[in-house]
């Protein structure tokens, strides 16, 4: 488990770039930091693994606090922490399968641990026949796939994901978040995911958090937060929320569409409601492997208490939205 609480970084020059950092993460999870460039995202994984310091604040991991470690046991901690990057860092003269093999060249490994290890992880990420290919002779996905291998020679217990599909093709992209949700189900391993991307978020993350401008502005369930579409979130994405009405009540639904049925439940509600009521926004989004529907109502005040009642009985998930004053 990781455990941060109060966290705080300031840079040489005295610039602030992480301030009250409240955060879990526990074992197992797919945590995503998400935000914009300069949010602090890198910087706080960073810490994470030891690499950049912090001024003020608690990090501990298994409970132990970070900054406690001495050189050696740094190291010993980091052998155990697997990182993948946006531009894969692979050594271009040699063979993916001494590119696999190079932390456990660097711990001296015996080669007949090596030669098991490398060949079972190849055969892991899909690239037993590219053992002695050279990074120049694979694809963009596949070097990813190799940088994925090396991250897992050490059996790390944490992998930190540095932007790692952004340099991706959607469809590679799918396929490598794919890949990390196998090896956190069949391994068991906590990985952190530092992204801009929302899709990465919904296809492989079960929780998240937001930083803006070096503060933690929103977390919880990845479902959590888009049933609920914090601001920060659409800042996030890029979209204004539309001017909602000052009058009655707006209410804010989200619901996930497994059947056609499913669909036609603004449909249903309005029937059992006996009252037409207007669809200011919406959107279908998805969501591992599902969809999910976000949809803002205006109901009047006569109807108001008949919705929720509607809503509550048949368990769907709403807030009700302030209008534009």
């Amino acid at each position: 488990m990781i455990e941060i609480k109060n966290l705080k970084k300031v840079w040489e020059d005295g610039t602030p770039v992480l301030n009250d950092i409240h955060l879990t993460i526990e074992d197992g999870d797919i945590y995503a930091l998400v935000g914009r460039s300069g949010a602090g995202k890198s910087t706080l994984l960073r810490c994470i693994n030891g690499l950049t310091s912090y001024q003020e604040g608690s990090l501990r991991v298994d409970g132990k606090e970070i900054r406690d470690y001495s050189e050696r046991e740094l190291r010993e901690f980091r052998r155990h922490v697997g990182m993948i990057f946006q531009h894969f860092s692979l050594l271009e003269r040699e063979t993916v399968y001494r590119n696999v093999a190079l932390p456990m060249l660097c711990w001296k490994y015996s080669k007949k641990e090596i030669d098991e290890k490398v060949k079972s992880l190849l055969e892991l990420v899909g690239l037993s026949d590219k053992m002695n290919a050279r990074p120049r002779n694979l694809s963009g996905g596949q070097k990813q796939r190799v940088a994925i291998a090396r991250a897992l020679t050490m059996d790390p217990k944490f992998i930190l994901c540095d932007e790692a599909t952004s340099a991706l093709d959607p469809k590679t992209t799918n396929s490598i978040l794919e890949l990390l949700m196998e090896i956190n189900k069949k391994l068991g391993i906590t990985i952190i995911i530092v992204t801009h991307q929302m899709e990465v978020v919904r296809k492989a993350c079960n929780k998240a958090c937001i930083l803006e401008d070096g503060k933690i502005s929103d977390e919880g369930t990845v479902k959590d937060i888009f049933i609920r579409q914090p601001e920060s979130l659409q800042r996030l994405l890029g979209e204004d929320r539309k001017k909602l009405p000052a009058s009655g009540h707006n209410i804010q639904i989200a619901h996930m569409m497994n059947t056609m049925q499913d669909g036609e439940m603004l449909g249903k509600m309005a029937m059992a409601l006996g009252c037409i009521f207007p669809i200011i926004e919406g959107n279908i989004q998805d969501y591992q492997g599902s969809q999910m529907g976000v949809f803002t109502i205006n109901v009047d005040e006569e109807h108001y208490e008949a919705a929720i009642r509607y809503l509550n009985e048949n368990e769907f998930k709403w807030i009700e939205v302030k209008g534009e004053q």
